[in-house]
Order: C-alpha cells, then structure tokens, then sequence
C-alpha cells in the first residue's frame, strides 16, 4: 500500500507519496502539469509488489505541497527543492522517471548530481527543438510585458483548459478518466495558485538553454532509456520522442498512437509493464 508523507525542504513542505521496500532500488517519478503525484496513483498500483521504491513528491504550487509566502517559482527552484528532497530522503542513487515539466526538474537533477542517476524513463518530456509543436512555441514565447498575454496563459488554469490538455490528440476520450482532471482544477483553484503557474508559465522558455547540456549528460552518460510518448500531443511531438536517439542509440522507443499528452490515462496497461521490464532489467 501506498504511504503519504511530508517532508520539509527548505521551509517547503514537500508532500510526497511512496511505494515499495524501503531497502529496494528507487525510482523517482516526477510529474507535470497542471498535476501532482496523484498523477501516478494508477501507474504506483499497476506495478504493485514490484521490487522497487516509487516515490512521487508535489512541487511547490502543485498538489498538497505547501510553500511560504514569497517563494519563488522558477524551474531552477523547483530543481532546488527536489533535490533537497533527494537529500532528505536519503536517496544517493535513483532511477528518473520525467514527465512534462518533470523533463526540466529531473534533468536538472541528472546534470547536477549525474552519479545518481540510475536510469532515464521519459513520457512526453521534451529536450530537444524538434520536439516543440508550434502551439508549445507559441505559448512559450509568450512574455508578459505584452497585453493580453497574461490572461491567455491563466485560461489554461481553468477546468475547460485542463480538460484540453488531458482530452487532446486522444483517439478515444471516453477512456480518460475525470478523476485526475478533476482533482488538478481543485488544486489550481487554491489560493496563490494560479499566480504560481503563471510564473512557471512564463519561466518555461528559459529551459530551452539548457537543452545543450541535458543533451551533453545523455550523450556522455548513455544512461539506459525508455522513453513512451503519446503521438496526439498537443505540445510535444513524436519527433521529441525519436531525438533521444540521436544521443542515446540504444534507447528503448515507444510512441503510442491514439494517446495525448497525458499518455498513462489511455495506455496504462500497455506502459506498466514497459517500464516493470525495464527496471527489472537495469536495476
């Protein structure tokens, strides 16, 4: 069974939800947004009695995590309090598993710590320029010193604009669940949230520098790499999915047709063993 805990980083306290043997090897998964760990309720009971710790933390601004006043949300922040929740935790060797904004928390943790980092499982985590939609390039061009652009970004705060990311480019809507959706407009709607995200939102396009060196860390390290990708992404491509290649040529590629962005709503039971496989592999 799950556990749900927190841990203070910082002044942040960081809630977190964990699965497994205490002494088993860790895999650290880190989730996107507009979600939170909650995100990998499904994917932590699908793995079951698997031989491996999952541990899921909320960032500040997501999910039960609670931040004080004035903290800054930056990518480079976020970094900062997972990897001081690394350290709290006691976790000097991990697997990563990077999901959307988790690709710029968890690659920043890779090129800081790389002696860490056990393995690499990517689901619709860009790092790399082809993998940018033109809609993801639109958004992230966004700057706020122009009118207008600050109330185009919070629409995507809203429950019509969560649904959007959770329902498109999937064949078969129905088969997403509301669940998640639901619980990320509760937590959107929390007071200080949204100016969070707008933040983060306008912070995006800085991460675009560091594809260079997240790069140069895969391209140096070969760390084993699966990478799962639905094609019907809205913000990020297939094209996204096959770069890792480029750096890594023995990386383990699936790009799933009829899945969006949020790829373990529809093909859970087809990734869960994916991943088993290859931690059972590689851990």
């Amino acid at each position: 069974m799950p556990i749900h805990r927190t841990v203070d980083v910082d002044g942040v306290s960081v809630a977190y939800r964990e699965s497994g043997p205490a002494d088993a090897p860790v895999l650290l998964l880190l989730h996107g947004f507009p979600t939170a760990s909650h995100q990998f309720a499904r994917l932590m009971d699908a793995l079951g009695d698997a031989p491996y710790r999952l541990i899921a933390p909320d960032y500040p601004g997501f999910g039960r995590t609670a931040a004080p006043d004035g903290f800054t949300y930056t990518f480079d922040r976020l970094a900062d309090i997972v990897e001081g929740f690394t350290d709290a935790l006691g976790l000097d060797r991990y697997a990563l598993y990077v999901f959307d904004f988790g690709a710029p928390v968890g690659l920043r943790l890779a090129t800081r710590r790389p002696d860490r980092v056990t393995g690499l499982i990517v689901q619709n985590g860009n790092a790399y320029d082809e993998g940018l939609s033109d809609a993801a390039r639109e958004f992230a061009g966004l700057t706020r010193d122009v009118p207008g652009n600050e109330e185009r970004v919070r629409r995507l705060f809203t429950e019509e604009g969560t649904r959007f990311q959770y329902e498109t480019g999937v064949a078969d809507p129905s088969l997403v669940s509301p669940d998640n959706r639901t619980l990320d407009v509760h937590y959107l709607g929390l007071p200080g949230r949204a100016d969070a995200q707008a933040d983060l939102a306008f912070d995006y396009s800085g991460n675009f520098a560091h594809y260079p060196a997240w790069q140069t860390w895969l391209r140096d390290t070969r760390p084993p790499l699966l990478v799962v990708w639905g094609a019907g992404d809205p913000f990020f491509t297939p094209a996204g999915a096959q770069a890792y290649r480029r750096d890594v040529p023995d990386a383990e590629i699936h790009v799933f047709e009829g899945a969006g962005h949020f790829a373990l709503e529809t093909h859970l039971t087809t990734i869960a063993p994916l991943i088993a496989t290859f931690l059972t592999k590689h851990l």
